[in-house]
């Protein structure tokens, strides 16, 4: 997806991801990444890149059987440039899927001073999910078609706080308590 001013979410959500993964890992998690790399999960003669992207991707979750996954993502409304804030979804049949994604949406809101709150939302319909063995979330991290929400997701900063809040919310589903203090 592409922003304002030409963004692209890509760059955005590999930055976040490995910040996850170093946030958890530092908190004695052991992280498996579906992509740390700048490169897609498909071949260059793929007829639908996007669709064997994420076949692969789910089939790595399979192989690996994690506790939960998390994909990390920037969310766009042409409509309205300001509407904002982070979002999470889980797939709506799946108990475990709602409960991490209430951990990780209240930390979100908590930890980034959302002003305007956004709440979970099920779905049936987007791949990750569906298809996913276990317990997944997609977590958008903000609005890139919001041109502050867009400024500060390119900042280290920035995405360092989403990556220690899902991080929290994480925490706060399994019930451990590595949580830091955000003065």
């Amino acid at each position: 997806m592409i922003g304002a001013d030409g963004l692209e979410e890509k760059g955005i959500n590999l930055a976040i991801s490995l910040l996850l993964k170093s946030e958890l890992e530092t908190r004695g998690y052991s992280v498996a990444m579906t992509r740390e790399t700048d490169k897609g999960l498909y071949d260059a003669s793929a007829n639908n890149k996007k669709a064997q992207d994420m076949q692969r991707r789910i089939a790595m979750i399979g192989e690996k059987s994690p506790v939960l996954s998390v994909s990390i993502h920037q969310n766009s409304y042409q409509q309205d440039a300001s509407v904002h804030g982070p979002q999470v979804f889980y797939y709506e049949s799946s108990v475990e899927g709602k409960k991490l994604a209430e951990a990780v949406q209240s930390s979100l809101n908590e930890k980034l001073e959302i002003d305007r709150p956004r709440e979970i939302k099920g779905n049936t319909s987007y791949y990750l999910l569906k298809r996913s063995p276990g317990t997944l979330v997609i977590v958008e991290c903000g609005f890139l078609t919001n041109p502050e929400e867009a400024r500060k997701l390119q900042t280290e900063l920035y995405q360092q706080r989403v990556a220690a809040a899902v991080a929290d919310g994480i925490d706060t589903y399994l019930h451990v308590d590595n949580r830091k203090s955000y003065s």
